[in-house]
């Protein structure tokens, strides 16, 4: 019998498809309105997060992400949303995004933009929400909201609800 040769664990990860990690965060105000900002970057509003780093937990990265676009020091607390995304003629790669709920915002912590790559931030209705983010995005509000009220996680693929049968 010969000895079989085996990938390198180096090699084999290599091997392997990767993804581009997200996360954001869910905050309403005490009327129930979404916070959500406006990059100087892209031509829709985004909720406030980023790119997790590597090595980064998506919570961690929520929680890092809000506090540099924001300046609010808010914990990442339930996942709300995961959405796959697959890649696209813009994306070479899948996007995984998490929404975390990172609370109820209160008008005693101001709220300070990164001037770098924000240009506004706004408290908007679900409905001004829809119309002002990403299909993706806008996707997502419903659903997290659905989650914040149920207790539940909403898992969407290609920003669409995924019901019961995974199978199609």
């Amino acid at each position: 019998m010969t000895e079989r040769e085996w990938l390198s664990t180096e090699d084999w990860y290599a091997s392997l498809p990767s993804v581009y990690l997200a996360a954001g965060g869910l905050i309403t105000d005490t009327s129930g309105r979404i916070l959500l900002v406006k990059p100087s970057y892209r031509p829709y509003w985004l909720f406030p997060g980023g790119i997790v780093e590597a090595g980064e937990a998506p919570h961690l990265g929520c929680e890092r992400e809000v506090a540099e676009e924001v300046g609010l020091s808010l914990t990442a607390g339930r996942l709300l949303v995961c959405d796959w995304v697959p890649a696209d003629d813009e994306r070479p790669r899948a996007n995984v995004y998490f929404l975390f709920d990172c609370g109820t915002y209160y008008a005693d912590a101001p709220i300070r933009l990164q001037e770098e790559e924000l240009v506004d931030h706004a408290f908007v209705t679900v409905e001004e929400g829809v119309g002002m983010l990403s299909s993706a995005s806008a996707a997502r509000l419903p659903a997290a909201l659905r989650a914040r009220a149920t207790g539940t996680t909403q898992y969407l693929a290609a920003s669409r609800p995924i019901d019961a049968d995974l199978t199609r």
